[in-house]
């Protein structure tokens, strides 16, 4: 199982790996739920595409809410064409992150699951504490 979770805006200010990078109590679950029932998680960043856990990274402002839709789609590509490369896009998957970071993915993964689908903020945070 591939697990993919999202980057977030709450970061710390210095450089560090990817997995300690976000440091919100969405992202501290996500990625505990994710190592939890995934035997390969990787980051969604608006900034560096598709990350590992451990991938050093700097800190950044940038979102994927605040870009075009041709943004989003080239950032997609490049995400996919990370995946493809290592051929895992018939792997079941889980995406644990919200609509703009998945839409364009999900469909070249037919065995995806979207646990906190169409919950808000408050309701996943209480599914996941839920689950793990």
């Amino acid at each position: 199982m591939i697990a993919f979770i999202s980057c977030v805006k709450t970061k710390r200010n210095y450089p560090c790996k990817a997995q300690d990078m976000y440091i919100s109590d969405l992202f501290k679950k996500s990625l505990a739920y994710a190592k939890k029932h995934a035997d390969k998680v990787f980051i969604l960043s608006a900034k560096y595409g598709l990350l590992t856990l451990d991938e050093i990274i700097y800190p950044y402002e940038k979102t994927l809410n605040k870009m075009s839709e041709y943004e989003k789609r080239d950032g997609h590509i490049k995400y996919l064409g990370n995946l493809l490369m290592g051929g895992n896009n018939n792997e079941p998957c889980m995406f644990i992150c919200g609509t703009n970071y998945r839409k364009y993915l999900i469909q070249k993964f037919p065995n995806a699951k979207i646990p906190l689908k169409n919950l808000s903020f408050g309701n996943q945070l209480k599914w996941l504490k839920n689950h793990l």
